[in-house]
């Protein structure tokens, strides 16, 4: 059969209409978004509001039945160690019976016991102390270590001048009685730290019970944080885990070293109306108090607390995994192609997850793919993620 032109050209013009048709009809690629798969530090963090707090704080109450003279301190005034906090006078009504006798023996003898436990721990601490301190030296012990034992050391002999103070009084009480239950000279109530004053409770002259709270001291450049975290979070917290403050009204972020975890957890209940167990931690600030000069106890700060912490980890965001049979996977773009890629991940930190197998660096996955997406699909980035 012979081909003339004017059919070849018909010919021609109807494969191009049906090319045209088919492409016509073909899917449109589907427009992702995608990241790289790449590698930096990660951070496992627990985040939690929390409130300042003094590390040491002093409420110096009334060792005697007595009448207190009016106080002049005011809120956030400085104090040294053994300045005096109170003045009081005798009391109008008798102090020595039997029963005053014997509460004053007891009161007595209970501080002397708390002064031998102080002086203990305070001997223990020391101890401690020179011995981190000759492995610091040696290298066998880290700097944290050393300061850790440097704070326990200040802790201990405060205690101890806590508890020394509270016998003297304890001691006066008892020697007031022996008087004949009156003071026989004007009786001075003493700072047992240095700090500033942080609430008075008694202002105005008046009688005053033993025990009853006068005025609270407290060193505001020594601060801590407490936070109460949810319990299957606060398992993964331990003393000595690194503290993120922020959100506390300074520009930059803080530092804090946990030092303590509570080994018991409390009901506490969520502005939703549901029970959660919590368990209170205690974070001390290891930034220089200038850095957060004008925070003071009660103060809200947000804590991340750092669980775990790597500076080369291969990640890809976690909004790009899914769940695939029994383990997960992602969509890696190849070319023009969506390719099904199984993966093994570690360590998640909410925008981001550790991978430990599937993939390379420098892959390219799609972020947040839709039912639409499948092995093999046309896809067309649309923006990225580095």
């Amino acid at each position: 059969m012979k081909i003339t032109r004017k059919g070849a050209l018909l010919t021609g013009i109807g494969l191009l209409v049906l090319a045209a048709m088919v492409y016509l009809f073909l899917p449109d690629p589907s427009q992702v978004q995608a990241a790289t798969v790449h590698r930096g530090p990660l951070q496992v963090i627990v985040e939690e509001e929390g409130e300042t707090r003094v590390v040491d704080r002093y409420v110096i109450t009334a060792p005697v039945d007595a009448f207190l003279q009016r106080l002049d301190l005011e809120v956030g005034d400085p104090v040294a160690a053994g300045q005096v906090i109170a003045r009081l006078e005798p009391s109008p009504s008798a102090l020595l019976d039997p029963r005053s006798r014997t509460d004053a023996d007891a009161r007595v003898a209970a501080a002397q016991a708390a002064v031998l436990q102080a002086e203990v721990t305070a001997a223990r601490a020391e101890a401690d102390l020179g011995r981190v301190t000759r492995l610091h030296g040696t290298g066998a012990a880290t700097r944290q270590a050393l300061e850790q034992a440097e704070a326990e050391d200040v802790r201990a002999r405060t205690a101890l001048d806590a508890a020394r103070a509270e016998l003297a009084a304890a001691e006066a009480a008892l020697r007031s009685a022996d008087a004949g239950g009156a003071l026989s000279v004007q009786y001075v109530v003493r700072a047992p730290a240095g700090g500033r004053v942080l609430v008075v409770h008694h202002r105005s002259e008046g009688r005053v019970m033993p025990g009853e709270p006068l005025v609270e001291v407290g060193d505001t450049e020594r601060l801590q944080v407490e936070a109460e975290i949810l319990s299957q979070d606060a398992v993964r917290i331990r003393p000595g885990s690194r503290v993120m403050l922020d959100q506390w009204g300074g520009d930059q972020v803080l530092e804090a070293t946990v030092t303590q975890v509570d080994p018991q957890g409390v009901t506490r209940v969520s502005a939703l109306g549901v029970e959660e167990r919590r368990v209170r931690v205690v974070a001390d600030l290891v930034s220089s108090p200038e850095a957060y000069r004008g925070l003071g106890p009660g103060y809200r700060v947000l804590a991340r607390f750092v669980v775990w912490e790597a500076s080369d980890v291969l990640q890809v965001p976690t909004a790009a995994l899914f769940r695939h049979q029994d383990g997960w996977a992602v969509f890696v773009v190849d070319g023009s192609r969506a390719s099904l890629r199984p993966v093994t991940v570690g360590r998640e930190a909410g925008l981001a997850t550790q991978v430990t197998g599937g993939l390379e660096e420098g892959e390219v996955v799609v972020v947040h793919p839709g039912n639409e997406i499948e092995d093999g699909a046309k896809v067309r980035i649309g923006n990225s993620d580095s």
